[in-house]
């Protein structure tokens, strides 16, 4: 169980990283016109700035938990407070797409895939943590 959780952990993480920095430092205007069919070119400069601005943030902050994701995971999987906290960011965008799937309508095929992903991942991530929490707790009694 450990080596899946692993392995969906890194690619999640590893994604979180690429798609962050890209879009933050890299072609956010990219991201744009391919992912969500906006050519900043139509909107009004006020608006465009904006909305990149806005978007180079929440990248940026993407790209940031990718990071403190790396440098702790050792602690994501050995400490039960860093397990919960990365659990509970991971598992509140994959709630944020739900949340969008029934509030903001049907996404498309890339979306529901990462959204899929993303839950099997947490799921997988949550279930190896418990096992561990519980041989703890089991190993000190």
């Amino acid at each position: 169980m450990i080596r899946l959780a692993h392995f969906f952990f890194y690619t999640y993480v590893g994604l979180v990283i690429l798609a962050g920095f890209w879009g933050a430092f890299v072609n956010p205007a990219w991201d744009m016109k391919v992912m969500f069919s906006v050519d900043l070119g139509q909107l009004s400069p006020d608006s465009a700035i904006n909305l990149m601005s806005q978007y180079r943030f929440l990248r940026a902050l993407e790209l940031g938990f990718g990071i403190v994701s790396i440098l702790f995971v050792g602690r994501i999987f050995s400490e039960e407070s860093y397990w919960r906290l990365f659990l509970l960011v991971m598992g509140l965008g994959v709630l944020a797409r739900v949340f969008s799937w029934f509030f903001d309508g049907n996404p498309n095929l890339l979306t529901k895939f990462f959204l899929f992903y993303e839950a099997i991942g947490w799921l997988i991530i949550w279930k190896a943590g418990l096992n561990k929490i519980q041989k703890t707790a089991s190993d000190g009694n």
